[in-house]
């Protein structure tokens, strides 16, 4: 978990690419498309708002920014699992991988923002 600013910059921008291009492969049903609004929509948050975090107006600005990135993340991961069930086995694994790679930034972000609990104790 030691990346650095910018590799997790690009990192999350990978992420929210990776993201908008499975879903582009998802069959279209009434679900699938609310699920693909949603996940398009949480994994561009945990992107847009670790840039927002690296231009932080403050210390606190910083670490709010960080879990809602931690939070967007997490969203990410129940948007891509509610796809998984419904997609077509062959996008089965890269699905996984991107659940894979959600778990990991929530985690990252999470260390990140328990940082400041330390340091507020």
């Amino acid at each position: 978990m030691a990346d650095s600013p910018e590799n997790l910059a690009e990192r999350t921008y990978r992420f929210a690419r990776d993201v908008r291009r499975i879903v582009n492969l998802m069959p279209s049903s009434t679900a699938t498309r609310e699920d693909i609004k949603q996940v398009v929509r949480s994994s561009g948050s945990v992107a847009a708002n670790y840039l927002e975090a690296q231009e932080g107006l403050s210390r606190n600005d910083f670490f709010y920014r960080i879990k809602v990135c931690r939070k967007e993340a997490r969203e990410s991961q129940l948007w891509l699992k509610l796809l998984a069930e419904d997609s077509d086995p062959s996008t089965r694994p890269e699905i996984a991988h991107l659940m894979d790679e959600a778990n990991q930034l929530t985690r990252i972000f999470a260390s990140i923002a328990h940082k400041q609990d330390d340091s507020d104790a």
